[in-house]
């Protein structure tokens, strides 16, 4: 999709059509821009840039907090759309998934009219715009993409000469994978676009690299890629982060949004039906330094007390030096049940009645919340209110 947020604010408010959309933190608060309008990019505005850059490039931009249920809701109905012409779709984001159309051709024509009957559905019913990319294979599709945006259809050759030319004159970091460190190191050799890694000696590249990272870059380099669509994606973590409005010295608030924020996140444990391994910390400081650290609960867990209990713990261990702007807490190493507790030498174990105790406790507060329409913490088996300040993504 293009520019979804803030194509779907300016579809929504007519008013806006033409402006400079900004979506995300506003423009003189602590906090990044989530997406912005064409509008607003002819500025240099582009997502994840901190808002108050982007108030300096854009003043007349029109900044809106985002409106995620409504994002959601025309979201849910694009994929409705993916939906008719195909069963395999890969969601990667709210706004952008790869669509495996090769038994589909029969019924809706070949993959460049799939293409076009999907923007024209999009166009039509949802008066938004996507970008598609038709490619043999989904590094050739993401590529092709973003190539011809907004409202654009790029197809790519299925020939091997002509995928090589297709890729040649585009800049290396067109490739997942080269970021800005692999980008600098590339340059430092010559190699700018993806026509000087496809002349690049194999030998000095892994020299370079190391001899992994070079194979996978050339292969991409030929449009080689042989991942397939893959229709349920496991989640492998679960996190939340919260940057305070202002540095802020104070322990005993950072605290307690930390514990806050891993009730938050041990909620979504529970909705998701999965029990997590391991705890992880987060903290960043005034100076941008930031300190991440993991510690593996007692046995898998979902419950409020369990995943506070480790906040806790981490937060002790690591303390900030300096004023802290951010804090975050996750999970990872998901299961789907709770195990079993080990048999002993004098027969089975007994079942872990306080670990069910507390996931019960936890599943009522989810309930009280739901009802209440409010956010509840539990702290030492008591229910309080919320903090100060509200977590958020």
């Amino acid at each position: 999709m293009d520019a979804f947020f803030a194509s779907v604010e300016q579809r929504d408010r007519p008013e806006l059509r033409g402006r400079p959309v900004i979506v995300g933190a506003g423009p003189h608060e602590r906090g990044v821009v989530s997406t912005c309008s064409y509008e607003a990019r002819r500025f240099g505005v582009h997502s994840a840039m901190p808002s108050r850059e982007a108030f300096r490039l854009c003043p007349q931009g029109v900044f809106l907090p985002p409106d995620g249920a409504r994002y959601m809701a025309a979201s849910a109905r694009v994929f409705e759309i993916f939906d008719r012409y195909t069963p395999l779709v890969q969601g990667l984001s709210c706004d952008e998934a790869f669509l495996d159309v090769s038994g589909a051709e029969r019924l809706f024509g070949d993959s460049v009219e799939i293409a076009r009957r999907i923007r024209a559905d999009i166009a039509r019913e949802l008066r938004l715009t996507a970008s598609v990319g038709v490619a043999p294979n989904k590094f050739l599709a993401k590529v092709a993409s973003d190539l011809d945006k907004p409202d654009g259809l790029t197809v790519v050759p299925d020939d091997p000469d002509g995928i090589r030319a297709f890729l040649a004159p585009l800049p290396v970091g067109r490739i997942f994978g080269v970021g800005r460190v692999t980008g600098e190191s590339l340059a430092a050799a010559g190699i700018r676009t993806i026509g000087d890694l496809q002349r690049a000696d194999s030998a000095a590249l892994a020299r370079r690299l190391g001899a992994r990272a070079a194979a996978e870059l050339r292969a991409l380099a030929f449009g080689v890629d042989s991942r397939e669509v893959e229709t349920e994606r496991e989640e492998k973590s679960i996190s939340r982060e919260h940057t305070f409005p202002e540095d802020t010295s104070d322990r005993a608030l950072v605290l307690e949004t930390l514990l806050e924020l891993a009730s938050d996140v041990a909620a979504q444990v529970r909705a998701a039906g999965k029990w997590a391994a391991t705890a992880h910390y987060k903290l960043r400081t005034d100076d941008f330094r930031t300190i991440t650290r993991q510690r593996p609960f007692p046995a898998p867990s979902q419950d409020d007390f369990t995943f506070r209990e480790a906040a806790r713990a981490l937060f002790a261990a690591n303390p900030a030096a300096r004023p802290v702007r951010l804090v975050g807490f996750g999970v990872s190493g998901f299961l789907d049940s709770r195990p079993e507790p080990e048999p002993t030498l004098f027969g089975p174990a007994e079942p872990d009645e306080r670990a069910a105790k507390r996931e019960s406790l936890s599943r009522a507060m989810d309930d009280i919340r739901s009802r209440l329409g409010a956010r509840v913490g539990i702290s030492s088996a008591v229910s309080r209110a919320v903090p100060r300040h509200k977590p958020v993504n």
